[in-house]
């Protein structure tokens, strides 16, 4: 079976598992590791997800790939997590939870914008400073990591206002 096809059955297996926990699966890798076989599994759901998210979904996870013959008799080690920051922007559920974050978007003219994401609904999102973009006219986005968070801006601001510059 080919790794196209592997993931394709691994995701349809896991899917409705998944969101039965209430969150979505954004991805499905299995990768050689010695003997064994890497299973990661990528969740995500609006407002984030716990540890305790994690727990749960992992357990489901794992029972569900115990009784199936998807990995067949081989040794594997399951790892769920959720998205990292390099995940690109592709589905409008992306778009919205990356909301208030700066990031860079690749358009399907071949342009490029930056801005932070000011807003993320059904037909497209609002890039602060750049205008608002149809998913239709975007290629995929790329959160940008920031060394310094709004709320460390927000504070500053109060600092000076209250007459401390330091």
């Amino acid at each position: 079976m080919g790794e196209s096809a592997r993931r394709d059955r691994l995701v349809a297996l896991l899917a409705p598992v998944v969101e039965a926990e209430g969150l979505d699966l954004e991805d499905v890798t299995v990768t050689p590791a010695g003997k064994r076989r890497l299973v990661r599994v990528v969740v995500d759901r609006d407002g984030g997800i716990s540890l305790d998210d994690v727990s749960e979904v992992s357990r489901s996870v794992s029972e569900r790939l115990d009784t199936s013959d998807a990995l067949g008799n081989s040794p594997y080690v399951l790892e769920v997590t959720s998205p990292g920051v390099d995940r690109p922007l592709t589905e409008p559920r992306h778009w919205r939870r990356a909301r208030g974050r700066l990031v860079k978007a690749a358009l399907t003219d071949g342009t490029e914008v930056e801005g932070r994401i000011t807003e993320a609904d059904d037909e497209g999102v609002q890039i602060e400073t750049a205008g608002r973009f149809a998913y239709a006219d975007l290629a995929k986005g790329k959160v940008q990591v920031e060394f310094r968070h709004l709320d460390d801006e927000d504070e500053d601001e109060d600092d000076i206002a209250d007459g401390d510059e330091g």
